[in-house]
């Protein structure tokens, strides 16, 4: 029986995905963005939400930890310092999942993750949403202006001939 065997194996060895997990957590920390398939990104979701909560308490425990899994003195001074100040109010969902499409050779789905707070668009457009929204009708405003003079000139047709009754032409 399968029982509690959910994470996605990437059909690698345990040492293998280990070291890749391990490699694009140090790639995502320091470029903030990476590029690869929707499988690996979801499985590094996994292994790195993890290792950047621990960085929110700067420790020297805590940093031994996060060591002990990257082996990587320039990605976690990066995370313990520049992303923890970033992350420090938010309280889980560091990264997003952005798909991009198919790849070309084996149709294997394609994203972006990257970490939450460092996409200036997303959170330029956060900002610009947060002004005051009216609610408006579904109907457009085309048809809502043609609709308006239809109703006026139809009552003025209909009361013209019944005002003027017209004599028969004698020619």
């Amino acid at each position: 029986m399968r029982h509690n065997k959910k994470f996605n194996h990437l059909g690698r060895k345990a040492a293998h995905r280990q070291s890749l997990l391990a490699n694009l957590t140090i790639s995502l920390i320091k470029e903030k963005r990476i590029f690869t398939t929707l499988a690996k990104a979801k499985a590094l979701r996994m292994y790195a939400e993890p290792l950047i909560n621990r960085a929110k308490e700067d420790t020297t425990p805590n940093r031994r930890l996060v060591f002990a899994h990257l082996q990587n003195k320039q990605a976690v001074s990066e995370l313990f310092n520049d992303v923890a100040n970033k992350i420090g109010d938010r309280p889980g969902g560091y990264t997003r999942i952005l798909k991009t499409g198919y790849r070309l050779g084996d149709n294997a789905q394609m994203c972006f993750i990257e970490l939450v707070d460092y996409n200036e668009n997303m959170l330029k457009g956060k900002d610009e949403k947060k002004g005051k929204t009216t609610r408006r009708s579904r109907r457009s405003k085309g048809a809502a202006a043609a609709a308006a003079p239809e109703a006026p000139k139809a009552e003025t047709e209909l009361e013209l001939p019944a005002a003027e009754p017209e004599a028969p032409a004698a020619e």
